[in-house]
């Protein structure tokens, strides 16, 4: 049996909306401009849908260097990336790390747009944020502060795999099915039975390989609809019933890639190991 990539997902904005990708470029704080944006609230902590589904009607496109923004009732906001400029500290989770900040305009337009006192943030290439010590691949050196398994503004892993099949699953235990974007994947894999992901230790799509290394903690945000902001107790309240590990719903699987490359739709997925 065949495993192919049918989706990829790049999401610039932490918590906003995602733009599907034909090719992406694989880094190793994730694909590409994945979650490299964050909007932060006055005390430079990250907002989220969790509690401003708003977030969820913000589109961005990136152009050379240029970011542009587009919500309801808003007009589009065209910025460029930051300059080299003083940091700030920003926290996400129990994580702090630098990030610059995108500059009053972007300021006023989120604040505008969210209701509330809020600044868009950008992570540079020289910040430092690594993956939870327990599952890093690579462990930094005793002595350097720099980690080679680095992540964005992401919640805590570069990338995240879900398989159609675990989705197929899922859609045929609810009364409503619900999309993929609900579980906000990087890689979607067609071909595999459902939750086979949940078997995979080591992975190769196109020249690129993949650890698997953790199963993926799901929360409310896949309970907001993508594009009403309407809410639901579901999936969570039937995947709770069968897919709670430890007291946690677990939908999908973290990664953390071997060496940067370039991915498409199509390439063919080998599982290299298991677990």
């Amino acid at each position: 049996m065949t495993f192919v990539i049918t989706e990829l997902y790049t999401y610039p904005i932490k918590s906003t909306q995602g733009i599907s990708l034909q090719t992406a470029n694989v880094e190793p704080r994730g694909l590409q401009h994945d979650r490299r944006w964050m909007i932060v609230d006055e005390n430079q902590r990250f907002l989220t849908q969790r509690q401003h589904p708003k977030m969820a009607l913000i589109s961005s496109e990136i152009e050379g260097t240029h970011l542009t923004l587009e919500a309801p009732g808003m007009p589009p906001l065209l910025i460029d990336l930051p300059s080299r400029d003083v940091p700030i500290t920003v926290q996400v989770w129990k994580d702090s790390c630098t990030a610059l900040a995108m500059g009053e305009v972007a300021e006023a337009w989120c604040s505008e747009y969210l209701g509330l006192s809020c600044q868009l943030v950008y992570m540079p290439e020289d910040a430092i944020r690594p993956v939870d010590s327990r599952y890093q691949v690579h462990p930094t050196p005793p002595g350097q502060e720099s980690s080679k398994d680095p992540v964005s503004f992401a919640d805590g892993f570069p990338f995240l795999l879900i398989s159609e099949g675990s989705l197929d699953d899922l859609n045929q235990r609810l009364d409503i099915p619900v999309p993929m974007n609900r579980f906000r994947p990087n890689l979607v894999v067609r071909g595999c039975d459902p939750y086979a992901e949940d078997q995979w230790k080591r992975i190769q799509v196109g020249s690129v390989i993949f650890h698997v290394v953790k199963p993926c903690a799901r929360c409310v945000l896949t309970t907001i609809d993508q594009t009403t902001m309407a809410t639901s107790k579901e999936p969570l309240q039937t995947l709770a019933r069968y897919r709670k590990v430890d007291g946690k719903v677990m939908f999908g699987q973290n990664l953390i890639a071997d060496q940067v490359g370039t991915i498409q739709v199509g390439d063919t997925v080998e599982i290299l190991e298991t677990r």
